[in-house]
């Protein structure tokens, strides 16, 4: 059986450019719409929004992103547990984690674990921006 996958299509200085799929887990609704609003006023497709890590997880594996931002504090099971898991099934994942509490430690914990970068909230929205077209290259 064949899987066809349609994504957007961006047109860029005449070169044919695939949309960066990302989904978004936090699980503040108002943290996913000021994200998610920022990922399309940006050119990102957002793929799946979700409020926890098991979620989070379910996401990764249907939508195959091109990126994913990861709140760290969520219920049933946190951010740091689900980019492990993440990581452990697909070693290649770009995950950015996104907390409020952005200790040294924290953040190194989170890059050794396998996240790409961090964001400490609040953030600003250009900075977010960068650190997505560094790992996605768009």
């Amino acid at each position: 059986m064949f899987e066809w996958v349609t994504k957007k299509v961006r047109i860029k200085m005449g070169e044919l450019l695939m949309a960066v799929r990302v989904v978004i887990a936090d699980d503040a609704a108002f943290m996913r719409m000021v994200l998610k609003n920022l990922m399309i006023k940006n050119g990102f497709e957002v793929v799946a929004e979700v409020e926890n890590g098991e979620q989070a997880i379910a996401a990764y594996r249907v939508h195959r992103p091109d990126l994913m931002t990861m709140d760290i504090n969520m219920p049933e099971m946190d951010g740091f547990q689900a980019l492990k898991e993440i990581i452990s099934e697909d070693p290649t994942a770009k995950i950015i984690m996104c907390s409020a509490v952005g200790h040294e430690a924290m953040v190194a914990a989170a890059i050794k674990a396998g996240a790409k970068d961090f964001v400490v909230k609040p953030f600003e929205a250009e900075r977010v921006i960068d650190k997505i077209r560094k790992q996605t290259g768009y």
